[in-house]
């Protein structure tokens, strides 16, 4: 099979047949590190601030709802542009949508190390929004088109991988280093980090062989959202994605407030290690999917925002090891209910598979957006206490939804995607 030059423009595939990339090939390989490189980049990129919010507030004397702006602002433009990414795709190509993705959004995080003032920051972070659309969700329509039956499976993890180490990791790097150094260069440092992997990508990743382009049609790509709220399970787990993020968001977003506040006086540095209780999602995410596909999704999914809440609970106790445990506890139950939700939208979604994946990126990362921003004022009120009451309504209402979502008839004779379709989307 012949291989193209690394960034040469993809070629009309329209009544070729090209064999699939296998495991074991060095294409293969090859795409499995692209795509890594692209997970990893992506949501390093999209959530190096988190960690830095008190920085900010410091910096530039905002408030707290304020400095979660600079992540809630991002997700909040990722929502609405996922839902027409994959039509640019569609057009322009996989591979070069993926890599001016990739390319730009390297260099705006580094534009964020020397912007002077909040107002720049927070353009800045909106645009970078935008830039990020083009990657998560047409990542995994790549390999679907590119990969065989027997290969996806692997492909679709490794590359889940790279985004679950790329959200630990842009946070830990940034946290650490603005201890030591500022958070500008813990920025840049991440914006560095995310050039080189847009490098690898470029190099690495087989032009597309299985893609044929299609002409926009903005009213047929409207048309195709309808049919999916006619059913009766979709919309109620559309809503259970914007409470899991939306919770999830908020703790984090403000955790780095309390800790580093009497009576704990916890360095940067040490404020941003704590996200490496993100490996822990790694386990909860693969463990909870499997048990839900032996004990069935609505048997399992209550469980999860069950764990939450006791983990928000926890978490207002004064002793730091209680207060970790709470975290814990939170981290764990949503990855855990992620998997869940992701993989009962693609069984329920049917034919509308790519358009469900879109509504339910959308809504989940609109709950990152609304209720991470929201929780500032919760917590200029009421201090942690605020916070925690918010996240606990929050988590209370997805598990009175999941206890609904027990009693929905399944489906019959509708076979399970073997990879959630939306979990290349980590926090």
């Amino acid at each position: 099979m012949r291989d193209v030059e690394p960034g040469a423009a993809e070629p009309s595939t329209a009544g070729v047949s090209a064999p699939c990339i296998h495991h074991g090939t060095p294409s293969f390989r090859r795409t499995n590190l692209a795509l890594f490189a692209a997970g990893l980049a992506t949501f390093g990129l999209l959530y190096c601030v988190q960690p830095l919010m008190p920085e900010f507030s410091r910096d530039y004397g905002v408030s707290e709802a304020g400095a979660a702006l600079s992540l809630s602002l991002t997700t909040g433009v990722l929502a609405f542009a996922m839902l027409f990414a994959g039509a640019l795709s569609d057009a322009w190509g996989r591979k070069p949508v993926m890599l001016v993705s990739l390319l730009s959004s390297a260099v705006l995080v580094l534009v964020t190390a020397v912007t002077p003032d909040w107002t720049a920051l927070l353009v800045v972070r909106s645009l970078l929004g935008l830039s990020l659309s083009g990657l998560p969700a047409v990542a995994m329509t790549y390999l679907g088109e590119e990969m065989d039956a027997e290969s996806i499976g692997l492909g679709m993890g490794l590359y889940i991988s790279g985004s679950a180490v790329g959200g630990m990791g842009g946070r830990l790097v940034s946290g650490v280093l603005a201890d030591f150094f500022g958070w500008r260069i813990g920025v840049a440092v991440v914006g560095v980090i995310g050039l080189g992997c847009a490098l690898a990508f470029w190099r690495a990743l087989p032009p597309s062989r299985h893609f044929s382009a299609q002409p926009l049609r903005w009213r047929t790509l409207v048309g195709r959202f309808g049919g999916m709220f006619h059913d009766r399970g979709l919309p109620w787990l559309f809503v259970e994605g914007f409470l899991l993020l939306g919770a999830f968001v908020t703790v984090y977003n403000y955790l780095g407030y309390r800790l580093m506040a009497p009576p704990y006086k916890l360095s940067q540095a040490v404020v941003g290690l704590i996200f490496a209780i993100y490996l822990i999602g790694t386990f909860s995410s693969a463990w909870m999917g499997h048990l839900a596909g032996k004990l069935g999704r609505r048997k399992v999914l209550w469980t999860a925002f069950a764990l939450m809440l006791a983990g928000v609970a926890l978490t207002m106790a004064r002793p730091l090891p209680l207060v970790m445990l709470g975290i814990v506890a939170i981290t764990f139950g949503f990855f855990g209910g992620h998997s869940i939700v992701s993989s009962w939208v693609g069984r329920r979604a049917g034919a509308a598979k790519a358009q469900a994946a879109s509504v339910y990126l959308f809504c989940y990362y609109m709950g990152s957006s609304v209720a991470g921003a929201s929780g500032g004022l919760f917590y200029a009120s009421h201090g942690w206490n605020g916070v925690a009451l918010f996240t606990g309504v929050l988590v209370l209402a997805g598990l009175l939804i999941a206890l609904r979502l027990f009693r929905l008839p399944p489906l019959v004779n509708v076979a399970t995607p073997p990879v959630p379709m939306s979990r290349g989307a980590m926090p």
